[in-house]
């Protein structure tokens, strides 16, 4: 089974998902205000933690990637804080595979962490779930927003894109924080498995422990936060089509970051210089 945060004692003293609706009000307040994403929860993504495997273990942690994983499931917030962390999956099952079979999926669906109902995006009449951002490897649902796909996008869609993958960028800075300044990710991991848990579980506690304090976090934290990760790449999995309410609340979001109210004044010349590259 995966190891969660709440599995191990303390840890949910540094690794905390909000229970109230005002924890996640003032989550979604700080994404709105860094990354201009309105009625975001955050971010969320997975990766592969190398390890060197157990005897006859067969293909279980064999990736995509040809090499053996264990996968960390993580939600961040817009501080590059960990909310939530999810150790131990296989490495063969993909990121949508092990939200799925998450607590936090669990506690989403049931509605067991009070998440506050829709409201309406700043300055304007567009009411909205509040959601999680992340990539393509995740399924479009009310609860979890993506980025289009298709070829031959219109402006307004890139512009979507865009501004979701601003905020969506912030569980990619704290991974690559987080491995660039513990060494123990520059290779395989040569523990059992449950150890290799104990110790991503550790490294999230300290990477969030440090953020506290501005005087270590301005040490802890590079020059530069798009810091590239040492830990791969979750693969995409086949998902089903999404329900037409999960459809119209992408729609929602994309016609307001198009509209007056929603629009940032650098997004047109953004879409446009990544079109040209």
């Amino acid at each position: 089974m995966p190891i969660t945060a709440k599995t191990y004692m303390y840890c949910d003293v540094f690794v905390q998902v909000p229970q109230t609706e005002h924890e996640w009000k003032l989550i979604a307040s700080d994404f709105w205000i860094q990354w201009q994403f309105p009625n975001c929860l955050g971010a969320l993504d997975g990766k592969h933690v190398h390890i060197v495997p157990p005897a006859n273990c067969g293909s279980l942690y064999y990736n995509y990637k040809q090499f053996n994983s264990i996968v960390l499931l993580a939600l961040v917030d817009a501080q590059y804080r960990f909310l939530y962390v999810d150790i131990g999956s296989y490495g063969r099952i993909s990121d949508g595979g092990v939200y799925n079979s998450s607590s936090l999926s669990a506690a989403i669906q049931s509605n067991a962490l009070h998440i506050p109902p829709d409201s309406l995006l700043p300055h304007s009449n567009i009411s909205c779930p509040y959601v999680l951002v992340a990539d393509d490897a995740f399924g479009l649902s009310r609860q979890i927003m993506k980025p289009y796909t298709c070829r031959n996008l219109s402006q307004s869609q890139r512009i979507y894109n865009y501004r979701l993958s601003r905020s969506r960028r912030v569980v990619e800075n704290a991974f690559g924080i987080m491995s660039s300044r513990f060494r123990v990710f520059g290779k395989a991991i040569a523990q059992d498995p449950d150890k290799v848990q104990t110790i991503v579980m550790a490294a999230c506690c300290l990477h969030n422990f440090l953020l506290r304090n501005p005087t270590s976090a301005v040490q802890y934290l590079p020059d530069d936060c798009d810091t590239q990760s040492n830990l791969q790449s979750v693969a995409a999995v086949r998902c089903n089509r999404p329900s037409n309410d999960a459809l119209a609340v992408r729609v929602d979001f994309e016609r307001y970051f198009n509209s007056e109210a929603g629009a940032v004044s650098w997004q047109t010349d953004a879409i446009n210089y990544s079109k040209s590259c």
